[in-house]
């Protein structure tokens, strides 16, 4: 028996109103700032820049596999587009690693000749980024937290939003002290702040590309769950897995008593699995004692 909704709705489709402001703000505050970085010759706002047009492209690119996610399943594609959201954030991951490391490499090579930044011009381009990110962290930060396609939108702005504290601490110093050197040394430390976070972003998304067990189930919980509903015999070839963030799917052979009915066991299953674990797709094959497959998974 296979309990699957029409279309369960996302996390991330339910927040897209939201993404498409941070769009909107992100957007306008990236073309002022190119033209900032070049007018005052500042690698950091360049840098920040830079992360600024990954926030755009990501967040465009979020708002997109949202759109793509929420197509209606089809004989091509039983589940749906869902995996569209975390193809998404993966590429998002990716562009922001690729990003700091090219930060990086431009922070060394200013290293060895720091130019002369116009600090007074770079504090105040950086002070409207750094307000233009703070409002796109409070509009997105709840809503992250169920999706790792908008986690991904959450971490480019965040991330933007360091930069943009980086940039200004770095201002502060040029202006007050003449050492050049802050602006790249700033950038560097940006750089290295960005990585830990984006990479488990990374390693969220493969995880759910890979089928692995989501992090909000406990499938050692599930498994007991399963094996002490009343008319279980034994269970085998448990999988859970995720279609997207918060959508969760699993499959499970259940081996009855006799005594039990079939439709009933089946109710049972499907109500308290879908009740008190994070799972919307329940699929359960019913088996009686002896029977036996010729490939089985534990």
């Amino acid at each position: 028996m296979e309990n699957i909704p029409t279309q369960t709705p996302s996390a991330a489709s339910r927040h897209k109103k939201n993404l498409l402001i941070v769009l909107g703000l992100s957007g306008t505050y990236l073309i002022a700032e190119v033209i900032g970085g070049i007018v005052t010759n500042s690698l950091a706002l360049l840098a920040d820049a830079a992360h600024m047009l990954t926030d755009v492209v990501g967040l465009l690119l979020a708002f997109i596999a949202i759109k793509i996610g929420e197509r209606k399943a089809d004989p091509s594609k039983t589940y749906g587009y869902y995996r569209t959201e975390i193809l998404a954030a993966v590429i998002n991951a990716v562009v922001l690693l690729g990003i700091s490391v090219y930060v990086l490499i431009e922070a060394y090579k200013r290293f060895q000749s720091p130019p002369e930044v116009q600090s007074k011009s770079m504090l105040i381009v950086a002070g409207i980024g750094l307000v233009v990110n703070i409002i796109g962290m409070m509009i997105l930060r709840k809503d992250s937290e169920g999706s790792l396609n908008m986690k991904g939108a959450y971490f480019e702005v965040l991330s933007d939003m360091l930069t943009s504290v980086g940039v200004m601490i770095a201002g502060v110093i040029m202006l007050t002290t003449g050492w050049y050197y802050a602006d790249p040394l700033i950038s560097a430390a940006i750089g290295f702040l960005i990585f830990p976070r984006t990479w488990k972003l990374l390693k969220e998304a493969i995880n759910v590309l890979l089928e692995g067990t989501p992090k909000d189930v406990d499938i050692h919980k599930l498994r007991q769950s399963l094996e002490h509903t009343q008319g279980v015999k034994s269970i085998h070839d448990l999988h859970v897995w995720s279609l997207t963030s918060s959508v969760n799917a699993m499959s499970a052979h259940i081996v009855k008593n006799e005594s039990v009915s079939q439709n009933q066991l089946l109710k049972t299953l499907t109500e308290e699995t879908v009740k008190n674990f994070k799972i919307s797709h329940t699929t359960f094959q019913i088996e009686e004692e002896g029977y036996e497959e010729t490939e089985v998974h534990l």
